[in-house]
């Protein structure tokens, strides 16, 4: 298997990807904060002195996506056509998906995992002041389509199950989470 970032004096370098055709891309990742049953509970009633922390972080999520060649070395910057975050709260967890698509040459995975990262992380920056041991965590890619390689459904290594479900619909708990 050869390195795609190394050439052949052994020198890192982006990737061309000048030939390959333009196609559909998409993904979704995930991530998630454990947080204290009260810091929810603030959150839920929109207690906490900073403001409505999921719609914050949701514009946190979407200016990671958009910031993902600026952040992370070797990505290209790519056309973004779409980023939607969502959140589904539990008593001691903020379960977090970003939903990314464009239509290019090189896929758009990490900006997927980087909007998930950027969301959690104002989360955190949000709830801090009540609560600085809040845990990020399982951050992942969940699904990837478009490319050479093709479809990815990654429900290995999670404690719950995503669903394609019906009209490029994704399943989480019974919620639908997603529809492209």
């Amino acid at each position: 298997m050869s390195l795609t970032h190394i050439d052949k004096k052994g020198n890192v370098n982006m990737v061309d990807v000048g030939d390959k055709e333009i196609s559909e891309r998409v993904a979704i990742a995930y991530g998630r904060i454990k947080l204290s049953e009260k810091v929810i509970s603030l959150i839920k009633e929109d207690g906490l002195k900073k403001g409505n922390v999921l719609e914050i972080a949701k514009v946190g999520g979407i200016f990671g996506a958009k910031n993902t060649s600026n952040i992370i070395p070797l990505t290209h910057p790519i056309p973004i056509e779409k980023i939607a975050i969502e959140f589904f709260v539990e008593e001691n967890l903020i379960h977090c998906f970003s939903f990314a698509k464009t239509h290019y040459k090189t896929g758009i995975e990490m900006e997927a995992i980087f909007s998930v990262l950027s969301a959690l992380s104002t989360v955190y920056d949000m709830v801090k002041a009540e609560e600085r041991g809040a845990i990020i965590e399982s951050v992942t890619l969940l699904y990837k389509s478009g490319g050479k390689s093709g479809t990815f459904l990654n429900n290995s290594n999670l404690d719950f199950e995503i669903k394609k479900g019906e009209n490029n619909s994704f399943i989480f708990k019974g919620k639908t989470i997603f529809i492209f």
